[in-house]
C-alpha cells in the first residue's frame, strides 16, 4: 500500500524550516521549527518530539496562516534551546494511522534517536565556507615558481632510494621510487598562478602537506614548524598569505598528527635512547626495532597520545603546532587532518574523544572560524556532532555513492583482497538513501560544511572512474557544485586531466592550454559562479523530487530562490516529461530558466514541463 502524500512531507535544518533571530544559534534561544505538507494530506495532528535532559517531551504543532496556503500547509512549534545539542523528530497523526518523521524520512515503527534532526547551540561555525569553492593542490605538482629551490638529482637518500629531479610533465616511476621523485612545484608557483584560480572562480585552497619531509607527498613529516625549503620555506607561505588575502581567498593546511616520518628528530631521539624525552611519543614493542606504525608502514611511526608531553607539543601547549600556523604571519584558515579516523586509537587505548576535544579547543581558541576538517573514508558521524570536527572529507556520504551509481560498486582496504567490487551499478534509490542517511546522522549545520569531492590525491581521477564518459563527468561535477556541503575541485580536473590510480592522479598540472578541455573548464566556471552566488546553493534546503531507474531530480530552495537539478546517467535519452514540483511547494506560474541552454519553462498543474534530456544534467533556476 502506498501513501503518495508522504512525498510532500518535508523538513530539513535550513532557514525555511528552522527560524531563528540570528544566523547562529545560542543556548537560551527560542527557534521556530516548521514542517511542510501537502494541503490535501490527511493529517489530523502533528507533535514535535524532543528529549530535554533525557526525558521525552511533545509539543503541539499549529498550522500557519501562510501565503503558500493554496499549495502547501506549514506547521510550526516553538523550541527552546537548553542543551548544546538538541535532537527532535515529528509524530504525525493521519487518517490511516501514525507516522514518525526524522532525518531519514517517515516510519510506521518508533525509530531510535540516532537519525533525529539536530540543532547545535553556541557552536563555533566556520561560516565562510558556506560560499566557498575549494581547490586542492598537491604542491610538488602544481607549478614551479622558483627553480632554484628544486630538489637536485641525488641530493639525498631516503629509505635506500636517491632523490630524483624530474622535468615537468615527465612520466613518474612506480612505487617506491616515485616517492622521491620531484618536479619542482612550490608555493611561489602557486602565488604566480593565483590569477588562474581567480579566473576559474575558486576562493579557497586546500594544500597537501607543506612541512619539511623527504617524500614528495610529505606525510612523513620531519619538522612541523617549518615549510619545506624546496617549497619556498616559511617566507613563501607568508608571501602567499598576503597575496591570497588581497584576492579574498582562504587556505587550509594539511597536518599529520597520527604519525611522523622515521627521520623526525623526535623518533630518532627515541630510537637512540630509551630514556629520551620523546621516547614516550611512540609505542615500542621491543626497543629500538619493533614499534607501532601506520598500518605497518615502518617509515611512518605512529604517535602515542598516552603521552601528555606529546599532546602539549601537538595541540595543548601555548605554542603547539595546531596553534602556531593559525597565527600571523601565516594565519591559515584551518586544518585538514590526515587519517582523522585513526588518530589516538590503538588497541585498548581509544583516546580519540579526549584528544579531538583538545584539538578543537586549541584551534577554536586561536580562531573561532577556523575550519577543522578530517580525512575519513568511512562513516565519520561520531566525529561530526559539533564537539570534534567541523567536517570530514565526504567520500562516504557523497563521492563514493556517485561513483557507485555512475559506474560500479567498489570498496578498498589496506589488505588482501585490496578491492572488492561488483560490476552492477547502484540503483538510483540506493544513491538517494545513502545521501539521506549520511545527512540524517549529523546536524544540518555540519551537513552544510561537509567537504564534498569527486577525487583527490588518494583516488583515481574522476575522468577515469567514469571511463572518460564526458556526459557522466559533467553530471558528477554538477552534483558536486549543487549538493549540500562545500565543494572541492582536485587540481586539473577542470581541464580534463586523467589518472587511473592515486599515483597518476598526482601527475603535473598541465599549463599548455592547447591541451586543455576548454569546454569542460567553461562548464566548471559556470557552475562555480552559480554555486558562489546562489542563495539556494549556499545555504538552501534539499529535497528529492524524482528518483527513477536512471534519473534523479532534486530541489535546493530558500524563500527567495529555487533550483532544480536533474541528472540522467543514461544510456538512453530521457524523454520530454512533466516533473512533479508540487511536492516541493512550488506553485503554478513559477518560471524556471535552464542554466546552460537558456530555455524557460513554467509550472502548470503542479508540474514543470521538461525537454528531453540526454545523458548529462539540466539545472533549472527560478526567474526573478
Amino acid at each position: 500500500m502506498t501513501f503518495p502524500y508522504l512525498l510532500s512531507i518535508h523538513h530539513d535544518g535550513s532557514k525555511r524550516y528552522v527560524r531563528s533571530s540570528g544566523d547562529n544559534l545560542h543556548l537560551g534561544d527560542e527557534v521556530t521549527i516548521r514542517l511542510r505538507t501537502a494541503v490535501d494530506a490527511p493529517i489530523e495532528r502533528i507533535l514535535l518530539r524532543t528529549c530535554p535532559d533525557g526525558e521525552q517531551f511533545f509539543a503541539e504543532m499549529k498550522k500557519e496562516d501562510s501565503k503558500d496556503s493554496s499549495i502547501c500547509t506549514w506547521w510550526q512549534a516553538k523550541l527552546h534551546l537548553t542543551m548544546p545539542l538538541t535532537s527532535y523528530r515529528f509524530l504525525i497523526f493521519t487518517s490511516d494511522g501514525i507516522w514518525w518523521y526524522n532525518g531519514s524520512g517517515p516510519y510506521r515503527h518508533v525509530p531510535t534517536d540516532a537519525e533525529d534532526f539536530r540543532l547545535l547551540a553556541d557552536y563555533s561555525s566556520p561560516a565562510w565556507v558556506y560560499d566557498s569553492v575549494f581547490y586542492q593542490i598537491f604542491p610538488d605538482r602544481f607549478a614551479d615558481g622558483d627553480p632554484s629551490s628544486n630538489v637536485r638529482e641525488g641530493e639525498f637518500e631516503y629509505q635506500g632510494i636517491k632523490s630524483r629531479a624530474r622535468k615537468w610533465g615527465e612520466m613518474q616511476s612506480n612505487w617506491p621510487e616515485a616517492m622521491v621523485e620531484f618536479y619542482g612545484g612550490d608555493l611561489p608557483g602557486v602565488e604566480q598562478r593565483l590569477d588562474y584560480l581567480t579566473d576559474l572562480g575558486v576562493n579557497a585552497i586546500y594544500f597537501n602537506p607543506l612541512f619539511t619531509a623527504f617524500s614528495n607527498h610529505r606525510y612523513d613529516v620531519v619538522d612541523y614548524f617549518n615549510i619545506d625549503p624546496h617549497l619556498g620555506g616559511n617566507s613563501a607561505l607568508t608571501s602567499l598569505r598576503r597575496a591570497t588575502t588581497e584576492r579574498g581567498m582562504r587556505f587550509i593546511l594539511d597536518i599529520v598528527p597520527n604519525h611522523s616520518g622515521v627521520e623526525h628528530p623526535w623518533f630518532k631521539s627515541a630510537v637512540g635512547d630509551v630514556n629520551s624525552p620523546t621516547a614516550d611519543y611512540f609505542t615500542f614493542h621491543q626497543h629500538p626495532d619493533e614499534y607501532e606504525s601506520w598500518l605497518g608502514v615502518r617509515s611512518l611511526p605512529k604517535l602515542n597520545y598516552r603521552s601528555q608531553n606529546l599532546r602539549e607539543a601537538i595541540y595543548a601547549g601555548a605554542n603547539s603546532i595546531f596553534r602556531y600556523w593559525l597565527r600571523a604571519p601565516y594565519a591559515a584558515d584551518g586544518w585538514r587532518v590526515d587519517v582523522a579516523n585513526m588518530l589516538a586509537r590503538h588497541g585498548k587505548d581509544q583516546l580519540e574523544a579526549e584528544v579531538w576535544a583538545g584539538i578543537r579547543r586549541a584551534v577554536k581558541e586561536e580562531n573561532p572560524s577556523a575550519y577543522l576538517l578530517g580525512e575519513n573514508f568511512f562513516d565519520s558521524s561520531s566525529q561530526l556532532q559539533g564537539d570534534h570536527l567541523d567536517a570530514s572529507m565526504n567520500y562516504f556520504g557523497f563521492s563514493n555513492p556517485i561513483g557507485f551509481w555512475l559506474n560500479h560498486f567498489e570498496v578498498n582496504q589496506h589488505a588482501e583482497p585490496r578491492n572488492v567490487r561488483s560490476a552492477i551499478p547502484w540503483t538510483t534509490q540506493a544513491l538517494v538513501d545513502s545521501w539521506q542517511v549520511s545527512r540524517a546522522a549529523i546536524p544540518w549545520q555540519i551537513a552544510c560544511q561537509q567537504f564534498n569531492l569527486l577525487g583527490s590525491h588518494d583516488t583515481p581521477r574522476i575522468m577515469n572512474i567514469l571511463d572518460h564518459d564526458q556526459a557522466k563527468n559533467r553530471l558528477a561535477v554538477a552534483f558536486l557544485l549543487t549538493y549540500v556541503g562545500v565543494p572541492c575541485i582536485y587540481y586539473g580536473d577542470e581541464i580534463g586531466m586523467s589518472g587511473k590510480d592515486a599515483l597518476e592522479a598526482r601527475n603535473c598540472m598541465v599549463w599548455d592550454s592547447t591541451q586543455w578541455d576548454l569546454e569542460l573548464r567553461i562548464f566548471y566556471q559556470t557552475l562555480i559562479k552559480l554555486r558562489r552566488t546562489s542563495p539556494a546553493l549556499i545555504d538552501g534546503g534539499f529535497q528529492i523530487l524524482l528518483a527513477e531507474e536512471n534519473v534523479l531530480a532534486y530541489l535546493r530552495d530558500t524563500d527567495e530562490e529555487q533550483i532544480i537539478v536533474i541528472g540522467n546517467r543514461g544510456p538512453a535519452e530521457y524523454p520530454a516529461s512533466l516533473l512533479p514540483v508540487d511536492i516541493g511547494a512550488i506553485p503554478d506560474g513559477v518560471v524556471f530558466r535552464e542554466l546552460f541552454s537558456g530555455q524557460t519553462s513554467t509550472v502548470v498543474n503542479g508540474n514543470l514541463p521538461l525537454p528531453q534530456l540526454p545523458t548529462g544534467v539540466q539545472i533549472w533556476r527560478t526567474v526573478s
